[in-house]
């Protein structure tokens, strides 16, 4: 490829300006960890937040590739210190006359709430609201949450401890009994994420323990939660179709290069919902492919397809930031431009979801997408070989 360094992550092609915040509600484990991207209303001088937000991401993200912290943190932090997301830091959340659908996104394996900044600023730019959940099932490089310390000085910042919680990888031969229980806690996030928004909508003032300028309040009643839909990758994929089949207000499913093997077998008849499917080129099994099709045959909506030329990173923004080197060590970039590979990912998972969220929009002119009809795109999959 031509390309000599990391790339820019891509602004959002719809047509509204974008903001986020981070949002933490709970003082224990199980309360829930954030990133809003929304619709905005620009404002001058706006911050754009780094993509990695905390030094810990760095050297829990050396933990998950089994590197050393000591030098491989600050190789990551040179690395990718200085990027940025384009997005509005806290902007002010744009009204309309209309009520927002709801997306839900949930990060694969050794990931965080940032790493997918380039899809959701894209669906946040076509008029939704996404909530980039970080998990806290140990499958995140790192994330934290906070607790009140009753002993503090009596002043808030000293009020609250961080507590990390670090990456945990699988026993080999263990792997789906370990998988199997995180994928579940997974799901029940996504979930207890919809139930926040839900809550927020109505007018339920909720405590963000973050220290933001973004008043979770002006959400209420601007949610269109007849329209909600989940979307994950890899192991977020996974979630994603769980995430479905236990809540009934979840529509459809967006799954970008799902791993299937966390999936209960007996989970697949109860896939009834739509789901899309969209595959890279260098991932997938047939075996995993095989699992795909069993719950398309469940759905007649639920749709396979495959963007040639894509590696499992081409959904994720290292696609775009890592360099060359980073490049050649870890696949983040098939053979595709990486602008026209998540371009097509997004279109075909927006003309989905106007289908199944009913929509008024012009999504649909990308419905061929959903036939894998199209530049650089299949139905199903081109690869018809074993598990690795």
């Amino acid at each position: 490829m031509g390309v000599t360094q990391s790339l820019e992550l891509p602004h959002g092609t719809g047509s509204y300006p974008v903001g986020c915040t981070d949002v933490m509600v709970g003082q224990t484990q199980k309360g829930l960890f954030f990133r809003l991207f929304y619709p905005c209303t620009p404002c001058d001088g706006a911050e754009q937040p780094s993509w990695i937000p905390r030094y810990e991401y760095y050297c829990g993200l050396a933990d998950y590739m089994n590197m050393n912290r000591r030098w491989c943190a600050p190789l990551l932090s040179v690395t990718f210190g200085s990027c940025k997301i384009p997005v509005s830091w806290d902007a002010p959340f744009r009204l309309s006359s209309h009520k927002y659908p709801l997306i839900i996104f949930s990060h694969g394996l050794g990931a965080f709430r940032t790493v997918y900044s380039a899809v959701c600023i894209e669906m946040a730019s076509r008029g939704f609201l996404v909530m980039a959940l970080e998990h806290r099932d140990h499958s995140a490089s790192a994330t934290y949450f906070c607790k009140l310390n009753p002993e503090a000085p009596d002043f808030p910042e000293a009020q609250v401890q961080e507590q990390w919680l670090t990456y945990r990888g699988a026993p080999k031969e263990k792997e789906f009994r370990f998988r199997n229980p995180q994928l579940h806690q997974r799901a029940n996030e996504c979930i207890r994420g919809l139930k926040l928004i839900r809550s927020i909508n109505n007018g339920k003032a909720v405590a963000n323990l973050l220290q933001t300028d973004f008043d979770l309040s002006v959400l209420k009643d601007n949610v269109d939660l007849t329209k909600a839909a989940v979307m994950g990758h890899s192991f977020g994929g996974a979630t994603s179709i769980l995430a479905l089949v236990k809540e009934a207000q979840f529509k459809c499913a967006v799954a970008l290069d799902a791993w299937m093997f966390p999936l209960e077998n007996s989970l697949y008849p109860k896939v009834t919902k739509p789901v899309l499917f969209v595959n890279t080129e260098a991932f997938q099994t047939a075996e995993s492919v095989a699992k795909m099709k069993k719950i398309a045959t469940t759905s007649s909506e639920t749709k396979i397809i495959t963007i040639l030329g894509t590696v499992h990173q081409s959904q994720t923004d290292f696609t775009f930031l890592a360099g060359n080197l980073v490049n050649k060590v870890f696949k983040t970039r098939g053979t595709i431009d990486p602008y026209k590979g998540l371009n097509l990912t997004n279109q075909a998972a927006l003309a989905f979801l106007q289908k199944h969220l009913q929509l008024k929009e012009d999504f649909d002119k990308w419905d061929e997408l959903l036939e894998g009809v199209g530049d650089a795109v299949v139905p199903d999959s081109p690869l018809q070989r074993s598990s690795l």
